[in-house]
């Protein structure tokens, strides 16, 4: 009789309970013959409502006392979630008292691998308050700005130089009402003090890796400067294990699944990183602050992975940020043309298509060369390319991909590609390998980062909309099925799958869950 390994456990505590930070790293697992152990969904947030953050933490004790590893969201730890860590009144020592509880994992069971991820507080430009303190709705973009303002006022200090920058930040900060910057900033101040007494337990092995990301960023951003604080102290406190910022939220837990994945049956995946537009690896996408080329050799280390000029290795495709920066879910669109033209009026243009081309070209020429291909696609923030993935469907090589991502930021899609397709490999090697498991989340991720966030979701609405009422959301949910299940017909070739169970999580338009039903084995 074969024997086979016995399937990896892992204690996982979440972001938050939506399914891109539950399914996906679920997902990610299963491809690899893996289990995460979950919360009750009890003691989860439910979207403003914060998670029972002191009983998850005595869940999570128990649970990775006979895990064979564990992954921590600190946001959930801390907090009870990415939306508590913004919202909630909880102090810097309660917070931190949640925090100490790695400490003791650690101490009896120093042998368990224990990968954590914590986010620097985002400031997101916008006036909505769904995620947010509800101030947010008045001062978002000033708060934002104020972020921005104090970045450059602090390189300025460094370089000895004067822009100008700090008369416009005085002046902000005057005109901002004053209890309110003092409730953002403590706020701000509370979870820096969480970073940094994370990175004071990498320093002490109780963390390995520690993951520190920006949700929702910029270039010159209140996370961006905080990140460079962070940064100065991973280097000057003597970590032996790996630390690691970078642009990323959603997608962090699914690359922790690979590295776990990789720790447990001692396996390192290679990639070769290809481009059809060399230039692009040196653009910042929207909602990040670092170049691509960076961003890339992050998620890449993040899960465990290594970067080879072997050129058997699986292939990593990076479909470039858009010069344009344009955003599928601002994107103002034709109700009878979902494709028409952006937020400026620009029709899709033969840049565009020449963009396509090209990576479609260098895709069918590595899988004629008999390689293996995962494609991060990163032109739009918010959803796929249709331009790309259509002309890969034309070509009839489209399934052949071992993985695919094109949602929301570039680093939740490049994280999700990099993760699949490592535990891909993994899961080959060690035997253990559930392919339907890897073609099921290939299908997932097309239909919902091409099928609905780059097509369907735009005659829906022009941006992120809550529904008013239950009937709308079910009216929604049925349209959908009918308009994602012509999707998976069309992309799968096979009429016998199906899309079932579709509903939005957080009863708005910007995310959507759904069920692939048939046999994929």
């Amino acid at each position: 009789m074969t024997s086979h390994p016995r399937a990896l456990s892992i204690a996982f505590l979440p972001l938050d309970e939506r399914p891109v930070n539950i399914g996906l790293p679920e997902g990610v697992a299963a491809i690899a013959g893996a289990e995460l152990l979950l919360p009750p969904d009890a003691l989860l947030p439910k979207l403003r409502q914060p998670g029972d953050a002191d009983a998850l933490g005595r869940w999570f004790e128990r649970t990775a006392a006979s895990a064979d590893a564990a992954i921590v969201s600190l946001d959930m730890l801390c907090y009870g979630g990415l939306i508590a860590a913004r919202t909630t009144h909880d102090t810097t020592l309660a917070a931190l008292g949640r925090l100490d509880l790695l400490r003791r994992i650690h101490a009896a069971h120093p042998r368990l691998p224990l990968g954590a991820v914590s986010l620097v507080m985002r400031a997101s430009n916008s006036y909505n308050p769904q995620e947010e303190p509800e101030y947010w709705a008045q001062h978002g973009k000033e708060l934002h700005h104020l972020g921005a303002l104090h970045h450059r006022d602090f390189l300025e200090s460094a370089s000895a130089t004067h822009s100008g920058n700090s008369d416009e930040l005085a002046s902000l900060r005057k005109a901002l009402p004053a209890e309110i910057v003092a409730d953002f900033e403590r706020r701000r101040l509370r979870n820096h003090h969480v970073n940094l007494e994370a990175l004071a337990l990498a320093s002490t092995g109780a963390i390995d890796p520690l993951l520190i990301t920006a949700d929702d960023t910029a270039e010159h951003s209140a996370g961006s400067v905080e990140q460079l604080w962070l940064r100065q102290w991973s280097a000057v406190l003597p970590i032996g294990g790996e630390v690691l910022m970078y642009p990323g939220a959603d997608e962090v837990a699914a690359v922790l699944v690979a590295r776990q994945l990789g720790h447990r049956f001692g396996i390192t995946p290679t990639f070769t990183v290809e481009c059809a537009d060399p230039e692009g690896m040196a653009r910042i996408a929207k909602y990040e602050n670092s170049p691509m080329d960076e961003a890339v050799d992050r998620q890449i280390r993040a899960s465990g992975s290594v970067v080879t000029d072997d050129r058997s290795a699986m292939a990593l495709v990076i479909h470039a940020p858009d010069p344009k920066r344009r955003d599928h879910c601002g994107m103002v669109i034709s109700r009878t043309d979902p494709r028409q033209h952006d937020g400026g009026g620009a029709e899709y243009d033969d840049a565009d298509s020449s963009d396509a081309r090209k990576s479609a070209d260098l895709i069918l020429r590595l899988l004629g060369e008999g390689r293996q291909v995962a494609l991060a696609d990163l032109k739009y923030s918010n959803g796929a390319d249709p331009l790309l993935v259509e002309a890969l469907e034309r070509a009839g090589v489209l399934m052949q991909l071992v993985a695919y991502g094109g949602w929301n930021t570039a680093g939740n899609a490049l994280g999700s590609v990099v993760a699949a397709a490592a535990a891909m490999q993994i899961g080959s090697q060690a035997g253990t390998l559930d392919a339907a498991a890897a073609q099921r989340l290939l299908l997932h991720r097309l239909i919902e980062d091409y099928g609905y966030q780059a097509l369907a979701r735009r005659p829906l609405n022009f941006g992120v909309y809550t529904f008013p009422d239950r009937a709308e959301e079910q009216a929604a949910e049925a349209a959908m099925t009918t308009a994602l299940t012509e999707t998976l017909h069309r992309l799968s070739g096979r009429n016998d799958l199906g899309i079932a169970d579709v509903r939005f999580p957080w009863h708005r338009s910007f995310e959507i869950d759904f069920t692939i039903t048939g046999d994929l084995s």
